[in-house]
């Protein structure tokens, strides 16, 4: 006799779903959470359905499949768990955001990242009030919204206190200090990114650690503040995405990063050389991320003296802008294109 199949069970699947999430491979995660929410349904959990529907998302959010992860986001606000539960919904709602964010869907983003701080109160959870306040500052951000974007970092820095858990509060500490950087508020950037990185711990979450050295860097970049603190944030980034990998998306902003110290050093021609890897993988980049990368390879390429590229990849970087709902960014692009009095 042969022996009977053996249907995997909700708690190995949720297990195998977390085991593939841990060592970053966020694909089969999400094919794994799915089989969990699968399996809930045919046993009428809808909790179990909605946390593992859930995990689904975040993992095709980190997979960089935002489309999927946004209808899915969408699906679990809409869910009757969610209607009759603030928190639940404020999650849905903050993923959502996030997802759209992805999709360079920045309008919408920041409706429903708006919704989802409307929902936590004072009383409410302080993960999911960080969280939901967190991707609200980072749609205004990316909208170029920053007046905006600044009052909702200073409503945060309120929040933060000593009861808070380290790693929350290093990431409030975190998108304060981008924001800061964005205003053009440098000293407050520097000061807010600082209090991150001592509040931060890499042995409790490299992961983390090698993101927000990754990002630290690209702000302190964007500000043009190439010291030897910007290079340790480079390095960082980069050791720590040696070791517990990334994706895609991470390992070519890490080659942005290298790339604009480069041009900040005065090596146009080594950025230039990282710049041309990266433009080839730039449609698996956020359209606001390929803005940044042409943006940067024009003055690189100014840098060298071929302008009639720098031009082309300057109409680039604004249309890319555009797509991504950055109209402020893509007028700046613009506005490089137009010759200055000094010019010949």
């Amino acid at each position: 006799m042969g022996e009977k199949k053996v249907a995997p069970s909700y708690a190995a699947a949720e297990l195998q779903a977390r085991g593939h999430r841990a060592s970053h491979d966020f694909a089969k995660a999400a094919d794994g959470a799915r089989s969990a929410a699968d399996i809930a349904l045919d046993e009428g959990d809808s909790a179990g359905w909605w946390n593992m529907t859930f995990l689904q998302a975040e993992n095709l959010l980190d997979a960089g499949d935002f489309a999927a992860s946004t209808t899915l986001a969408r699906s679990l606000s809409e869910a009757s768990l969610a209607v009759a539960s603030p928190q639940h919904r404020a999650r849905a709602l903050i993923l959502m955001a996030n997802s759209l964010r992805g999709e360079g869907l920045l309008e919408m983003a920041t409706s429903a990242a708006a919704s989802a701080v409307g929902l936590v109160d004072d009383d409410a959870d302080m993960e999911i009030d960080v969280h939901a306040r967190q991707a609200l500052i980072a749609a205004f951000g990316e909208s170029g919204k920053l007046e905006e974007a600044w009052g909702e970092c200073l409503s945060l820095s309120e929040r933060i206190s000593d009861e808070m858990d380290d790693q929350l509060a290093g990431k409030a500490y975190w998108v304060i200090g981008n924001v800061a950087f964005l205003c053009d508020k440098i000293d407050e950037g520097l000061h807010y990114h600082e209090l991150a990185a001592e509040t931060f711990s890499p042995s409790r979450n490299l992961d983390v650690w090698a993101k927000f050295n990754k990002a630290s860097a690209a702000m302190r970049l964007a500000a043009e503040v190439a010291d030897a603190a910007t290079l340790r944030c480079i390095e960082r980034a980069e050791l720590a995405t040696d070791v517990v990998g990334g994706s895609e998306e991470e390992i070519l902003l890490l080659r942005l990063n290298r790339a604009h110290w480069n041009y900040l050093a005065g090596d146009a021609g080594a950025a230039l050389e990282l710049l041309h890897e990266i433009r080839g993988r730039a449609d698996q980049l956020p359209a606001q991320m390929a803005g940044e990368v042409y943006l940067l390879m024009a003055r690189a390429q100014a840098g060298t003296g071929n302008q009639q590229a720098a031009k082309e990849s300057l109409v680039e970087a604004a249309d890319r802008f555009d797509k991504a709902g950055a109209h402020q960014r893509a007028l700046q692009a613009r506005e490089m294109l137009v010759p200055g009095p000094d010019s010949e």
